[in-house]
């Protein structure tokens, strides 16, 4: 079987376990393997074996496997080995992916077959080796995750949520963002060493689809979960309606330390001087440009508006499926985002804020401090902006939300990229990644008259107000091993870059990681670190709903700028006349 090149998603089914559980079982069985053969085994090895996991393997990790390698790995001679080779390739579970059009040089991975069928495998395997330890309930070795560092050695869970939960089979249940950081608190919670719950705990749900979920689930009487995530510019809209369990007396005999957390993070949590949510972690957006692109043609990185554009059009070749920049287009949350976040680097909030501020107390706002900000000078100038990011973007800019965004720079398709820092771990981790050890991050550009405002997203864990004093304490025992330095340490060396804690960020170990990790601590050493462009008030997701429509009207050509400006101001103040603030 042939293939003209490599795809970073060319439909491989990881089925019931994740690449990191196939690397440490399949490393488990190369250990248990080679003292069989040394000792015990009295033929020659056995090359299918060897073939088989060398090539699994490498796939994994991003390697290349040459022929003459993989004849080297099967243990047997070499003519031997190239026919066994070549059988497999025939067989189809060996692809050849071709480095080039010209098709003079090849590598070999395995299949989508071939992986299927190992994924299997090591399903059963995983299978095998959680009875074997005594993981808990057995009858579904789904729920349980056999791919993480040793959390039982370096991150012990608190000893009443051992006790509690060795007593009785009520787990704790968590609803959750769908992304790879809160997988891999999932991962850590349901790994049978710390046997403190079951993945079957967690429920995983889109952005929007997570918030639609909170909203049920805050209109009924009471709550399945005992820990829900709340996406930072919401809390305002959940604070408000005593559906959440204040965490101060929570904060102080746990002792939690606000001041190991930025500021800005920690604020995030905060409304009417209560504390409603801790952050667990933090995201930044900035610009992610290709280094080696703009170092070969002597380019400095972007600081401005001006200087995105120029840089932008010298690198966009639509002829050759190459482009500029991407950046959320989308209608609805994506333009949105993209628009607030534009406005605050030309200084300017959404709202009618003192600009000299980087934080405010949300709940206390006076009513002309709560009008809208929106048909204005430097609406015109980010719009104006917008506009010519189009004619240097991929041709489905305005259908572009976060994932196409992250794929368009992870594959090769543009020379820059605005993306959140958690998403963009992905440029430097993902085995397809066409820009591993390619990609700078830097600042958010500014506008000829702004600032350079990085606008500060991500989670808090919170509480429901519904559940038991008794429940809501064991909840908070949980928040506070996730949110442990401990914790945070151990996804941020896994490769998971959020570092909202001073004490994580200093520790060399995590500091060197990561180069997001490093280009974030510096933000908020520099005090660029804002939470102002997307403000947390209750009314957000209707002002979002409305830019997100009004906005990607003036660059889809059914509005005029000053169409779409006005009407976004009408209807954004019509919001805020509802609510009762003027």
């Amino acid at each position: 079987m042939e293939q003209g090149k490599q795809n970073a998603d060319d439909g491989r089914n990881l089925g019931n376990v994740s690449e990191v559980e196939i690397l440490r079982i399949l490393r488990f069985l190369q250990k248990t393997r080679t003292p069989f053969d040394a000792h015990v085994s009295a033929s020659q090895p056995d090359p299918n074996w060897n073939i088989v996991l060398f090539l699994i393997e490498n796939y994994l990790v991003g390697r290349p496997v040459s022929v003459s390698t993989l004849i080297e790995a099967s243990g047997i001679p070499y003519g031997t080995a190239q026919r066994r080779i070549h059988t497999m390739i025939d067989a189809g579970q060996i692809d050849k992916v071709y480095r080039s059009s010209s098709r003079k040089s090849y590598f070999l991975q395995p299949s989508p077959e071939l992986y299927s069928d190992f994924t299997k495998f090591v399903t059963q395997v995983k299978s095998a080796l959680a009875r074997t330890v005594g993981a808990r309930s057995q009858d579904n070795v789904d729920e349980f995750y056999l791919g993480g560092a040793d959390f039982a050695r370096e991150i012990m869970p608190p000893a009443p949520l051992q006790s509690k939960l060795a007593e009785t089979d009520e787990e704790l249940k968590f609803l959750l963002h769908d992304d790879n950081y809160f997988s891999a608190m999932r991962n850590m919670w349901a790994d049978y060493r710390n046997s403190l719950g079951s993945r079957r705990s967690f429920i995983l749900k889109r952005l929007p689809d997570l918030h639609s979920e909170l909203k049920t689930l805050f209109e009924s009487s009471g709550s399945p979960f005992d820990v829900v995530a709340l996406n930072m510019p919401w809390l305002g809209e959940f604070a408000i309606t005593g559906q959440l369990r204040p965490l101060d007396e929570f904060i102080t005999k746990e002792n939690i330390r606000p001041m190991d957390f930025h500021p800005a993070v920690w604020s995030a949590g905060q409304w009417a001087d209560r504390q409603y949510g801790i952050p667990i972690y933090l995201t930044v957006e900035s610009l992610a440009i290709r280094r080696d692109l703009l170092e070969g043609r002597g380019l400095e990185a972007p600081r401005t508006f001006e200087q995105v554009i120029e840089i932008g059009r010298q690198f966009h070749e639509p002829e050759n499926e190459f482009y500029g920049v991407a950046w959320n287009g989308a209608r609805g949350m994506p333009i949105a985002s993209s628009f607030m976040i534009l406005m605050g680097c030309c200084g300017a909030p959404i709202l009618n804020l003192p600009k000299a501020r980087r934080y405010y107390q949300w709940a206390s706002l006076t009513p002309e401090q709560l009008r809208p900000n929106i048909d204005c000078e430097e609406a015109r100038i980010v719009l104006d902006y917008m506009r010519r990011l189009v004619e240097i973007s991929p041709p489905d800019i305005l259908e572009m939300g976060w994932n196409r965004r992250v794929s368009a720079f992870l594959n090769g398709e543009v020379a820059m990229a605005y993306c959140w820092s958690m998403r963009a771990s992905r440029f430097g981790q993902d085995v397809g990644s066409m820009v591993k050890r390619r990609t700078q991050f830097i600042p958010q550009p500014k506008s000829a008259f702004g600032m350079s405002g990085n606008p500060v997203g991500g989670f808090l864990l919170c509480i429901p107000s519904s559940i038991s004093d008794a429940r809501a304490k064991l909840a908070f025992e949980a928040i506070s091993w996730m949110v442990s330095p401990e914790a945070m340490k151990q996804h941020v060396t896994n490769g998971l870059p959020v570092a909202p804690r001073f004490s994580v960020a200093a520790d060399p170990e995590v500091n060197a990681s990561s180069p997001i990790v490093r280009f974030v601590d510096s933000l908020a050493k520099r005090d660029l670190l804002c939470t102002w462009q997307r403000p947390p008030i209750p009314e957000y997701r209707e002002i979002e709903f409305v830019l997100g429509n009004r906005i990607h009207s003036a660059l889809s050509g059914e509005l005029t700028v000053d169409e779409a400006l006005a009407l976004a101001q009408a209807d954004a103040d019509q919001v805020m006349r509802r609510a009762g603030h003027y």
